[in-house]
């Protein structure tokens, strides 16, 4: 099988994998191809965490013409018991001849033990094969099993001379209704969605997914509230929804407090820094919710903590064909800001796309290879 023919059809895996975006969570996204002389016979992805892994349904489809066959999928098959059978068993009983992978599985504790496994069973396996747009792919998987932590993005928007509202604080609305279609797109796909407690006083958003069809998956709502200001009339503590609301408190707060915060949400008491929450302890805890991915839309402040912490991964702005001025009028990053431009964080991997009247703009804090 010539090279060009191993990226047609990883790249196939690749897309049918994406179809899962934000439902496979704590698992990674995963798509699988079968092909027999030179004709794909299956193709299958997962779908969600504890149903059968994409080479599952690829081996479903493709039933007795997988004997013999090339497979490609997007990440190494697992060769352990977990909710599912290993893969690599039902590999080895399809009597498929060659895998190819796009990349090993992140997990340390497994790493290479699928393409062994595959191998000692006489398979040929190849891996690497659109590595990095796997990797792009299930950065979220990546981080969350590496690290223990969740992926976390930074969504904001301003005008076009960088502010996030008004001198007032007037800041609805400054994107377009494209781009706000869009954010709901994005929540649909995370895990939890994060703001200050400042947002809530201001705002009093929900927090939800509010996706053009009605369909849509709402995130976890997570709220900064050290002091535990929030008024409990708040919006967010009253949703018919299926996601929890999680209030993240410090022991600044009184017990009696936190009893009436109970009766409509849930509280994470962590400990603070400076009179502050602890971040760097709220994404641990997060992360061992199996909580993989999170969307920061908080405001200045919020942004700046996470920025300083060294928590952000990713970045997204909205930027408007819009000027308000103001000296007083803020920008998305607070905080006292850096004193030399030497120490300005570079954002890398930026990605430009015009949405309605609107300029959009991803870039990841740390370089992607």
């Amino acid at each position: 099988m010539s090279k060009f023919k191993d990226k047609e059809y990883m790249q196939l895996a690749l897309e049918l994998a994406e179809k899962a975006r934000g439902r496979t969570s704590p698992n990674p996204m995963v798509g699988a191809v079968i092909v027999r002389d030179d004709k794909i016979v299956g193709q299958g992805y997962h779908r969600k965490a504890g149903t059968p892994h994409a080479e599952i349904h690829a081996i479903d489809d493709a039933g007795e013409l997988a004997k013999g066959s090339t497979m490609y999928v997007s990440l190494e098959p697992c060769s352990h018991q977990g909710r599912t059978g290993p893969c690599t068993e039902a590999i080895i009983k399809a009597g498929l001849s060659r895998v190819v992978m796009a990349m090993e599985d992140p997990n340390p504790r497994v790493s290479g033990r699928g393409r062994q496994i595959l191998q000692e069973h006489g398979l040929l396996v190849k891996s690497g094969i659109m590595e990095k747009e796997a990797q792009r792919l299930n950065e979220v998987f990546i981080k969350h099993i590496t690290t223990g932590r969740p992926f976390i993005t930074i969504k904001t928007a301003m005008t076009l001379d960088g502010k996030i509202a008004t001198c007032t604080g007037e800041s609805r609305w400054i994107s377009c209704e494209e781009s706000r279609n869009i954010v709901h797109r994005i929540r649909d796909e995370v895990d939890a969605i994060m703001v200050g407690i400042g947002t809530v006083l201001k705002d009093d958003p929900s927090l939800t997914t509010r996706l053009p069809d009605g369909n849509g998956k709402d995130p976890i709502r997570i709220i900064l509230d050290s002091k535990g200001h929030i008024p409990l009339e708040s919006r967010v503590l009253h949703l018919d929804s299926n996601a929890k609301t999680i209030i993240a408190v410090t022991s600044q707060v009184s017990e009696r407090k936190l009893d009436e915060i109970r009766k409509y949400a849930e509280v994470m008491i962590l400990p603070s820094i400076d009179g502050r929450i602890d971040l760097n302890a709220l994404m641990d805890k997060l992360g061992g919710m199996d909580i993989t991915s999170l969307l920061v839309e908080g405001g200045a402040r919020v942004n700046a903590s996470i920025i300083k912490a060294e928590l952000a991964d990713r970045i997204m702005i909205f930027i408007a064909p819009k000027i308000v001025g103001g000296t007083t009028a803020p920008g998305p990053i607070g905080d006292t800001g850096i004193e030399k431009l030497s120490d300005a964080i570079l954002i890398r991997d930026m990605v430009f796309e015009s949405i309605g009247a609107d300029i959009f703009i991803t870039g990841y804090f740390r370089g992607k290879d």
